[in-house]
């Protein structure tokens, strides 16, 4: 079965794509130190959620962050750039990230009672679909299935730090386009936009802005997406116009004020929630759909996100000289 897998993924990605993130896999899963961008990874310390589950339940609070953690809410943000053609004024694109689908099967149903609901052109999906690090994903890919057949086609996907590349050809299979360091071209009338995705570049490190972002000509609008924002320097030097990701879930338990007592990333704060811009690029960074580690919130609730492309609008100075 496992050499089936291995020719199939060879075919899919190339042989050196595919032996290196099965190879990297094996070596790391679970680790709970010294892989990835951050040398410590909460995630992968089991007993330290069954700790903080206790704590919660013990303090009270452990049964309204369940609540919170099933209440997605739908954020709107508008990105603007003076790049985008014309015929994609208006462009909508429904990003869901983080969906943790087996461990937040209630945020999943009420996930499906919000999206019939939406109008967008493109869907994309920024990773993160097991909730453990390791181990079966069938559990996964059933829960993928049941959100899928909730979303509009065309669907763009790339996976998380949570995801093994097993599980590829299942999504592929949804009507997925997985974009494994690949990119995706977008037309509307004579006009293209193009959308590239990057491999996991958090934990294991296998991402190739290089490769995606010699695709694309030079001067075209571009969108990458990301699971984790840490590529955010190498994705504005390389050109893009727009990075989506998730992976911080704004920190899930934070205090009053969105404050977060970590994003498991390193990157500027301002870059954990919501839309940012660094030099020529607009960032946004979703908090997720479902949760990690333990499903509670606290003062960050879970999200997906309608984006809305749109050109700069002329606006008239009206200041005094």
């Amino acid at each position: 079965m496992e050499d089936e897998l291995l020719s199939t993924l060879e075919q899919r990605l190339g042989r050196i794509h595919a032996r290196q993130r099965l190879g990297i896999e094996t070596d790391h899963e679970a680790q709970i130190f010294g892989q990835g961008l951050n040398f410590f990874h909460i995630e992968n310390w089991y007993s330290i959620h069954s700790l903080i589950r206790t704590i919660l339940k013990l303090s009270g609070l452990y049964w309204r962050g369940r609540r919170n953690a099933e209440r997605i809410a739908v954020k709107y943000n508008s990105i603007e750039c003076a790049n985008l053609p014309a015929s994609f004024e208006g462009f909508a694109i429904l990003h869901i990230s983080d969906t943790h689908v087996d461990m937040s099967q209630r945020a999943m149903r009420r996930l499906a009672e919000v999206v019939p609901g939406l109008n967008y052109d493109l869907c994309v999906l920024t990773g993160d679909y097991r909730g453990k690090t390791f181990g079966a994903f069938d559990a996964a890919l059933e829960g993928m299935v049941r959100v899928t057949a909730h979303l509009k086609q065309p669907i763009l996907g790339v996976l998380g730090n949570h995801d093994t590349i097993r599980m590829l050809p299942g999504l592929e299979a949804m009507g997925i386009r997985m974009l494994q360091n690949e990119c995706a071209v977008i037309k509307r009338d004579d006009q293209e936009i193009f959308v590239a995705g990057i491999d996991d570049a958090h934990y294991f490190r296998v991402d190739n802005i290089e490769k995606v972002g010699s695709e694309i000509p030079d001067g075209a609008f571009s969108i990458l997406l990301s699971h984790t924002p840490e590529i955010y320097r190498q994705a504005a030097h390389a050109g893009f116009d727009v990075l989506l990701s998730g992976h911080t879930h704004g920190g899930q338990i934070c205090l009053p004020g969105s404050i977060p007592l970590t994003l498991d990333s390193v990157l500027p704060r301002r870059m954990g929630a919501g839309a940012w811009r660094y030099r020529d690029m607009v960032g946004y960074t979703s908090v997720g759909a479902g949760s990690s580690v333990v499903a509670v919130r606290f003062n960050c609730p879970p999200e997906i996100t309608l984006h809305r492309l749109c050109r700069p609008t002329d606006r008239v100075n009206t200041a005094d000289p």
